[in-house]
């Protein structure tokens, strides 16, 4: 009997995926070898927290803060097939544990990174480690949530120390002069470029997640207060030169995510204007209106991605709260189309919950495509039932 997620209770159905992912990557029970993977992980940060918001059960805040440790402790430091060892960082063992974040983090892939004068293979390159600045934003993201939960500053201290060595890495002045530019991958160390295009959402992400950094950092009381103004003003810069539509659903899921967080900086006074939120609103509905006409979520699981799908019902859960949001704006969204665009936003809400619905299905998360992919699945689907720390800054 096929599963209507509308009918079941999402947050026992988020807690059941859970657990079986903390027991698949070691989680709990703890393994000394646990499988870290940093985007996964950042989702599943988010979900834990979720979990523990909505039932008070502290295990899950206890699950929150062994995998953070765990990322740390296996992500900060060089893999166990490497000549390095020790923090990524190069710092010594006690410091590496105060700021187990200052050297970045590895992605977590498969295989080595590409050594120094090895020639690049485009297609072994998505499965070779190193570090992407859009994994580490979403770390980013989930360490500020860590400490608005438990009122601890150090997680936010952590991923300030991320971005600044992450904005540090990745952003460089252009070769012709103008504004900067970004580097799509770098390399373990931080020290070599692996793949120099820049992402098409990356300065986006970084403008969002550094306000989010900033007006944590205030809320919480953090002194130092972070000094991420000139990283801001390098991400909007870049913002304003590029191109954000995108028919990938990966891709417009994180647009509707940025969405609704422009929405919550500009209450807290970090957003300057609602030109952004208006672009950002702009490119996700032609976005939707492409991947509606490819009608991709017709075909059978086999021919389908999971967890870019659910990226893409992640963001769609952002738009009610967007909406609402908007309503109390309506003479400040007007002159910009801005609320006219959420508006037709919620047009594609029911998509969410075909989706949804779709891999809640016992038998269509038997196909190849989701084993092949099984962890990210399993929590971008459990992010997708239990969506609001995720979301949230």
């Amino acid at each position: 009997m096929e599963t209507n997620s509308e009918q079941i209770d999402t947050t026992a159905e988020a807690a059941d995926i859970m657990r079986q992912f903390a027991a698949l990557t070691g989680i709990s029970p703890a393994h000394k070898s646990p499988q870290r993977y940093l985007w996964t992980d950042a989702f599943a940060v988010c979900n834990l927290l979720e979990l523990f918001c909505r039932t008070g059960d502290k295990e899950w805040l206890n699950l929150t803060l062994r995998l953070v440790d765990q990322v740390h402790h296996v992500l900060g430091q060089h893999r166990s097939d490497d000549s390095r060892s020790g923090w990524i960082s190069g710092m010594n063992e006690t410091e590496g544990e105060n700021h187990p974040t200052r050297g970045g983090l590895r992605i977590g892939k498969r295989l080595n990174e590409r050594r120094l004068r090895e020639t690049s293979d485009e297609r072994l390159e998505w499965d070779q480690d190193g570090q992407y600045f859009h994994y580490l934003t979403k770390w980013m993201h989930a360490l500020a949530r860590v400490s608005r939960v438990t009122k601890d500053p150090k997680y936010l201290a952590w991923g300030i120390e991320l971005a600044q060595a992450a904005h540090a890495a990745f952003t460089v002045p252009h070769p012709r002069g103008g504004i900067k530019r970004m580097y799509w991958k770098m390399s373990i160390d931080l020290t070599r470029t692996l793949v120099p295009s820049m992402g098409q959402h990356d300065p986006l992400d970084g403008y969002v997640t550094y306000a989010e950094l900033q007006a944590t950092a205030r809320e919480l009381a953090l002194s130092p207060e972070p000094a991420l103004s000139t990283a801001m003003t390098d991400m909007e810069e870049l913002c304003r030169g590029m191109v954000l539509e995108t028919d990938d659903s990966l891709g417009i899921g994180g647009l509707l995510c940025d969405a609704w967080r422009i929405a919550q900086l500009t209450d807290r006074g970090m957003a300057k204007g609602t030109a952004l939120l208006e672009r950002v609103a702009s490119a996700a509905l032609a976005g939707l209106n492409v991947f509606e006409l490819g009608a991709p979520v017709k075909l059978p699981a086999a021919y389908r991605l999971a967890f870019r799908e659910l990226g893409l019902t992640i963001g769609l859960k952002g738009v009610v709260p967007l909406r609402n949001w908007s309503e109390k704006h309506l003479l400040t969204l007007a002159a910009n189309g801005a609320h006219r665009n959420i508006e037709e936003l919620t047009g594609y809400l029911p998509l969410a919950g075909e989706i949804e619905r779709f891999w809640l299905k016992e038998s269509n998360r038997t196909a190849g495509t989701w084993r092949e992919h099984r962890e990210i699945n399993m929590v971008m689907l459990a992010t997708s039932l239990v969506p609001d720390q995720f979301l949230s800054i």
